[in-house]
Order: structure tokens, then sequence, then C-alpha cells
């Protein structure tokens, strides 16, 4: 047993040694709230939807600029090939000389007057899209808090895990060293000092897990906060301490209808349907722009002979433009347009119905935290007494070395479901914040 205890040690000092405590690292104590605004600033995760919020802003000034008038230009030079005469019957040919030089200069204006309001349409899409990609930003960031929240908790439940299993080893040792005692003295069996060992060995391997966790933690919680590699947070102790609301479920309810991302970005995804209705209709309406047009064009070819000569004229005018296939191809797409609205409303009806059932579910638990942490916290006691009414009995000989190891396990469950109930209740609460679209 001498031997397998040598091992453990040494076991324990490599992994300690070889990566599970790194040098040199920044211990930061942070509150979870400090650990959100790093996040906000510098989580990689986040970029991408801060890029297409800005992108979708930027489609906005597109949309208006398709207000301003369309200017075309054009400007050409040509070598004009001789032409010739014929009769109607192609007989007697004449070859009929024209000015190789050709040229055409012109602008032509065109400002938007009526569109059948497909203009206003596309800038109103361009806001509802760039309103639903910051709703997308909100969600993903929801999305980042809780992850982190998790992360943090669990370092923290951890991290009292491990106190938990240090004072279980401290007084686990003790009970050795007096076991060790008493079989120097003849009133104790060998067989009881190694089944004690293995308590022993088994709670220093455990110590080693929970390190190994607590690094796994460390990494995730930085790189998703954008933290650098060497750095180690620590939780703020004050933690458990904080005052909780005590809001009752339909507050919580009436939170999520209007704060949470999730429905916000459904509802925007029923108006940017509805949106794309009224561009479907607009394709059936007349379009109206003033035009304004000035050409210079030359040699004059429509006098036989030609004239080397250039022309010059300008207009102003309304045109009116009117696509006739729309009336046919239109119903096609307008009718896809509603069905593509019923999706939309399909789908927040049931993004609230889901919503709706994660705030019910996260308040059971919530209220159910607490009744945890009652009955825990009375578990703790129990075993205690249990412990030290063992520990004592053993001492004087009327209790067996299972009874005592028994014992020392029930206590150690006890104290690390504890444990689990205090984080359990600031879970849940984060899990409500989450779903109801307030963390």
């Amino acid at each position: 047993m001498n031997n397998h205890r040598l091992l453990t040690g040494l076991l324990v000092a490599a992994l300690w040694s070889g990566g599970v405590c790194v040098v040199g690292q920044t211990r930061r104590v942070l509150t979870m709230e400090e650990l959100f605004e790093i996040a906000e600033t510098n989580s990689v995760q986040l970029r991408p939807s801060f890029s297409a919020e800005e992108e979708a802003r930027r489609e906005i000034s597109v949309a208006r600029s398709k207000n301003l008038p369309d200017i075309e230009a054009n400007l050409s030079l040509s070598y004009i090939g001789d032409g010739f005469i014929t009769k109607r019957d192609f007989t007697d040919y004449q070859k009929a000389p024209i000015p190789h030089l050709g040229n055409t200069l012109g602008i032509h204006i065109n400002q938007p007057v009526y569109s059948g309001g497909a203009i206003t349409a596309g800038i109103e899409m361009a806001e509802l899209k760039s309103t639903a990609a910051r709703y997308a930003t909100e969600l993903q960031r929801d999305n980042i808090r809780f992850q982190l929240a998790g992360f943090y908790l669990d370092i923290y439940k951890f991290v009292n895990l491990r106190s938990v299993v240090e004072n279980n080893i401290e007084q686990a040792r003790k009970v050795l060293e007096e076991m060790r005692a008493r079989y120097e003295h003849g009133v104790a069996l060998q067989n009881d000092i190694t089944r004690y060992e293995l308590l022993v060995s088994n709670l220093e391997l455990q110590l080693v897990k929970i390190d190994n966790t607590l690094t796994i933690l460390n990494r995730n919680l930085a790189v998703t906060a954008g933290l650098g590699d060497d750095t180690e947070v620590v939780p703020d102790t004050a933690i458990l301490d904080k005052s909780l609301p005590a809001a009752g479920e339909e507050w919580w309810h009436e939170a999520a209808e209007s704060e949470s991302p999730s429905l916000k970005l459904a509802q925007s995804g029923v108006e940017i349907s509805k949106k794309v209705e009224t561009l479907a209709k607009s394709e059936r309406l007349p379009k109206i722009g003033l035009q304004v047009a000035w050409s210079l064009d030359g040699p004059i070819l429509v006098e036989v002979p030609p004239i080397d000569r250039n022309l010059s004229y300008w207009y102003v005018g309304v045109g009116i433009s009117y696509n006739l296939s729309s009336l046919y191809k239109s119903n096609k797409s307008l009718s896809k347009s509603r069905a593509a609205t019923q999706t939309a409303i399909d789908k927040l009806d049931a993004a609230r119905e889901n919503i709706s059932l994660g705030v019910r579910a996260d308040y059971v638990r919530y209220m159910e935290a607490y009744e945890e942490l009652k009955t825990q916290k009375k578990s703790v006691e129990l075993a205690d007494k249990n412990y030290n009414t063992t520990s004592t009995r053993y001492s004087e000989g009327m209790a067996l070395i299972t009874d005592m190891l028994d014992a020392a396990n029930s206590k150690l469950d006890a104290e690390q479901m504890l444990v689990n109930a205090r984080i359990n209740i600031i879970y849940y609460y984060y899990k409500l914040l989450f779903t109801s679209g307030k963390i």
C-alpha cells in the first residue's frame, strides 16, 4: 500500500508540473458583470455579429440612394464606312460616300418621381434588416453571456468542491494516523488501515480531476471572453451573498415578451416579409420619372447625301413606364411573399410558445433550487453529526471501519451537494435572465 501511495503522489506531482498549473498565469478576480463587459469588446464570437450589423446599416444608405437621379453619359468615336444606294430590286448600284469620322456625345438624367412604392418599401425593408441584425447581435451576446455564466459558476463550484475534498483528505489523514496508533497497540487491524488508505488515495485522485477540470474551464472562459491565454479567472466570492430578485413567474413572462431577442428577431422576420409583399405589389404599378437629356451626334446620316456636321438637341419631359408582363408574373411572386409572411408569423408564434415554456421551466427550477438548498443544509448538518458520532464510537471500539467509511462518504457527498445547491440558485437565476432576454 505504501508503494500505491507513492505512485499516487508521483501522479499528482506530475500532473501539477505538466500543464495543470500554468506557470506565469495572471490571476484576476472578476465579477460576472465585469466578465460580460470584457466579452463585449474582446470576444471573437461577437465580431461577426457586429460586422453584419454594420453591413445592414450601410444597406440603408444604398436603398436611400435610389431616390437620387440616374445620370448616364456616353461618348463614342467611330469609323463609318461608305454606303451604297440601290433600287428596291437591288439594281442600279451607286456608291454613297459618307464622312468617315463619327462621334456621339450625350447626357441623360432621370429623376424618379413615383416607383409604385418600391423605393420607399426598399428603404423601410433595409431599416428592418438593420433592426433584425441588431436583434441578432443581442441574441448572440446573450448566448455568449450565458455560456460565460456557466463557465464562471462551474469554476466557482469546482473551487468549492476542491476545498471540500481537501478538508476531507485532511480529516481522513487524521483518522488514518489514529488507526496506525491503535494498530501499534493491537486494537486495530491492518486491513482497516489499508481500506482507509484507499479512501485517501481516491480523494487525492478526485482532487487531481478537479484541478484538471478547473484548467479546462478557465481556458474555455478566457477564450470565450477574449482574455489572454495566461489569465486565470477567480470568481468573486461574494456572488453567493448577492441578493436576488424575488419576482413572481408572471413578471418573468412579461419581461420575456418585451425583452427577448429571439421574439424581437422573429417579429422582425414578420415585418420584413410584409415589406417583401409590398415590393411584389409595386411591380404591378407604373414608374414615373422626370427626364432631361442632351445629345451631340455627327455626321448627320439621315440625309442623303450625309451632312458632315454635328447635330445637337436637348429635351425635358416626363417618362412613364409600365411592365405589362407583371400582369401575369407578379401574381406568383405575390402569392409566394404571402406564404413567406405566414411562415414568419408561424415562426413567431412558435418562438413565443418556446420562450413561455422555457420561462416556466426555469422558474420552477429556480424555486426548486431554494428548497434544495434548505434540504442540503440539513443533510450536511446530519452528515457531520453522524460522522462525529461514528468517529467517537470507532475510537471507543464500538463501530467498524465500514461504519467510518460510510460516514466519511456520506459527509463528503452532503458537502458536495450543498456546494452544488448554492451554485444552482445562481445558475437558474441567470438561466431565467437568459431566457427572458435580460441577461
